[in-house]
């Protein structure tokens, strides 16, 4: 891998788990934590696939959000 999509990748996580860190759980429904999950993990993975475009790091979210959304209803 390139040095340059292993940086990106890392800035990523480290981003989502602040912002997770940050936020409260307490309130929101299992669904809807799902949801949550779901748009970071593929929104990471859009950004990957796509070596940090953006159009593929939002689709990512997008898509990452409805598939856990779908999931988190069957909880």
């Amino acid at each position: 891998m390139k040095a340059n999509l292993v940086a990106k990748l890392m800035i990523g996580a480290a981003i989502a788990v602040s912002a997770a860190g940050c936020s409260t759980w307490d309130s929101m429904s299992g669904r809807q934590k799902s949801t949550v999950v779901g748009a970071g993990v593929g929104g990471l993975a859009g950004a990957a696939v796509t070596n940090g475009g953006i159009l593929g790091t939002v689709g990512g979210a997008a898509i990452g959000g409805v598939v856990g959304d779908q999931v988190g209803k069957r909880r």
